[in-house]
């Protein structure tokens, strides 16, 4: 079952808001390489994941992987906790 549900795109972020309930925002940054310059550019994406346990807080490096649409704006879900904001 475990193996199924990795063909989802899995990523990992820091947690910028914790505000709402069993929901947090999660900043994700990444480097592409620009196809004409093949200079390599930051590229940031903010993801609404699911908290069920409300575990995570701000700061937090966190692991969230794509799932069914969960509300309007929530298709990730929460993992696991990387590493806790020292």
């Amino acid at each position: 079952m475990e193996e199924l549900r990795r063909l989802n795109k899995v990523m990992t972020g820091v947690v910028v808001s914790d505000k709402m309930d069993k929901t947090v925002v999660v900043l994700v940054n990444r480097m592409i390489k620009h196809p004409v310059y093949k200079k390599y550019i930051r590229r940031r994406a903010k993801f609404m994941a699911h908290d069920e346990r409300n575990s995570a807080r701000m700061g937090d490096t966190v692991e969230i992987i794509q799932s069914r649409p969960l509300s309007r704006l929530k298709r990730w879900r929460l993992t696991k906790i990387v590493a806790r904001r020292a």
